[in-house]
């Protein structure tokens, strides 16, 4: 008969996870929340924001004046709303795409694929952003500036998102929440929405055509591979995807010389900007008439150029409120 074993064997004792795998293994789930509310992207769209609101705030007295107590909290607390709702964006985006990122090599690594965080507890953690950035934007900026970050987030979400394996539009419906960052740092400002507002969000929208179009075609096999319908994928020459390229360049020019005709900006940003959307342009039909992964790059290195140096010169030459 055998004799049962003692509890105090050592293959019965009981193991306690060591410190540092605790540690180790928060960390790694920290890490991975971080990363899907990408950091990089909201960091753009934080400085979008924050140009929108500064011009807005000069001559305003809605809230009180920029040297006053309230507006600088104004300022934080828009940054700090619009920050929470952009990562919540980027967060769901990630949640609906987790099976065709895992597909393609450059997002094949993102912590959905890769498991370290679960679609729910990632669907969640978006939740919570998106209404607390909402909420902190009602109560210490306005209402207005909460519905246009809702929309943003719920067009980026609810409808950009969705449309990306189905139609090549996805990047014409995708600029609008792209381009409304400045238009919600404009209204956090004044408690409104003015042809100023309107012309920044043009100039961001128009930019991320040219933009988006090169990488699309830099990446056009990974994303085939996890079954978006950008543009490359429909033409394989690229001759269409080159040409919408410097259709929007060519039509940001003009747009882009609109603050100054508005009278939010001087006639050094009027040169400024002429100069920066000719060099866009320029790079545009470079990558038209010698359609290559390299004349692509170009063009991206081209829009990562442009749009920080035409909000740093709104910021530098606005005209005297």
């Amino acid at each position: 008969m055998k004799t049962a074993m003692p509890i105090s064997s050592p293959l019965y004792k009981e193991t306690t996870p060591e410190p540092q795998a605790v540690f180790s293994s928060a960390g790694r789930k920290f890490s991975a929340y971080m990363t899907l509310t990408k950091p990089r992207i909201g960091l753009m769209v934080l400085i979008t924001v924050a140009t929108g609101f500064l011009l807005g705030a000069r001559g305003s007295t809605y809230p009180p004046s920029l040297l006053g107590t309230q507006r600088p909290s104004t300022l934080l607390m828009t940054l700090l709303g619009t920050g929470l709702v952009a990562a919540a964006a980027s967060v769901w985006n990630q949640v609906l795409e987790r099976v065709r990122d895992g597909q393609m090599r450059r997002t094949a690594r993102r912590p959905l694929p890769l498991g370290i965080v679960s679609p729910f507890e990632s669907g969640l953690f978006g939740s919570v952003l998106a209404i607390a950035g909402v909420y902190i934007l009602a109560v210490q900026a306005n209402i207005t500036a909460a519905c246009v970050a809702a929309a943003t987030f719920l067009l980026y979400v609810l409808v950009y998102t969705p449309l990306k394996p189905i139609t090549t539009l996805n990047t014409a419906i995708g600029a609008i929440p792209g381009a409304l960052p400045p238009v919600i740092g404009w209204a956090a400002a004044t408690g409104g929405l003015g042809m100023e507002a309107w012309s920044l969000f043009l100039i961001v929208f128009l930019w991320q055509f040219p933009h988006f179009l090169a990488i699309a075609w830099v990446h056009r096999e990974d994303y085939a591979r996890g079954g978006h319908k950008m543009l490359p994928s429909v033409d394989p020459t690229g001759v269409i995807t080159a040409r919408q390229a410097v259709i929007h360049a060519l039509a940001l020019i003009p747009v882009g010389l609109l603050p100054t005709a508005l009278g939010l900006a001087g006639m050094y940003y009027f040169i400024g900007a002429l100069v920066f959307g000719v060099f866009y342009l320029v790079q545009a039909v470079r990558f038209w008439t010698d359609i290559s992964d390299a004349s692509a790059r170009r063009l991206m290195r081209a829009s990562f150029l442009y749009l920080p140096a035409v909000l740093v010169l709104l910021l530098l030459n606005p005209t005297p409120s």
